[in-house]
């Protein structure tokens, strides 16, 4: 969290009740609540792009890392445990980035199964609760091995119950009914849109992260201090 000097002259007129209401102390205002982290996770605003293809979480104002992943791809899990994920979320609570996410059911087709577009489906669903980052991380941490099909409605519900306040009967029934079906096919076709990258990938503020420079993603703290050449 970045500390905000506190200006004398603005100490004095606090102690003195002058607090005032015109238009420059509302821009300071909104200014200082656009450099306030969020507190938690649970605080992230959340939403789909209009498109219907992406799910932004984050301050919508700042710049774009956009990911391009499948909850079924191993290397996608360990970006998140033990690459950059962390340094990534801390960014997106810190207001520095927004994270967007296109998800891939790629897999499926390459391995069989449908473990993928379930997964997919379910994150649209916990989105619909404002709950996809929170459900996100559990899903990719829960994830079962890549070649098997291990995302059953009976996995995706049990995780969802480690979510507070996700579970009900519209997250249910969206589960075991593939309701987001659409969103799931309108998902692979815009990651299949932009070259299909192997998962997991990156365009930060529009820029594709290079394959040959994939590992930035893999590994701990780097991306931040990476990511100065793309603003």
């Amino acid at each position: 969290m970045r500390a905000e000097r506190i200006r004398p002259v603005l100490v004095a007129v606090a102690l003195l009740g002058l607090t005032g209401t015109g238009c420059g102390d509302q821009t300071n205002a909104a200014q200082r609540e656009r450099r306030h982290p969020y507190a938690a996770v649970e605080e992230l605003p959340e939403a789909l792009t209009p498109d219907g293809t992406t799910i932004v979480v984050g301050e919508p104002r700042q710049m774009p890392v956009h990911m391009y992943e499948d909850v079924r791809c191993s290397l996608c899990k360990e970006v998140e445990v033990t690459g950059a994920g962390a340094s990534l979320l801390e960014m997106t609570l810190g207001k520095e980035v927004r994270t967007e996410y296109t998800l891939s059911s790629a897999l499926d087709g390459r391995l069989g199964g449908t473990g993928s577009k379930k997964a997919a489906n379910a994150l649209r669903a916990a989105l619909e609760q404002g709950k996809f980052a929170e459900y996100r991380a559990v899903l990719l941490r829960s994830q079962p091995e890549e070649n098997g099909d291990g995302y059953t409605d009976t996995l995706l519900l049990q995780t969802g119950s480690r979510v507070e306040g996700l579970r009900g009967p519209a997250f249910d029934s969206a589960v075991r009914e593939m309701k987001y079906a659409d969103f799931v096919e309108a998902s692979q076709k815009a990651y299949e849109a932009v070259g299909a990258p192997a998962v997991p990938a990156a365009d930060i503020n529009g820029k594709r992260l290079p394959d040959t420079q994939s590992d930035v993603l893999l590994t701990k703290d780097v991306l931040p201090v990476w990511m100065a050449g793309y603003r």
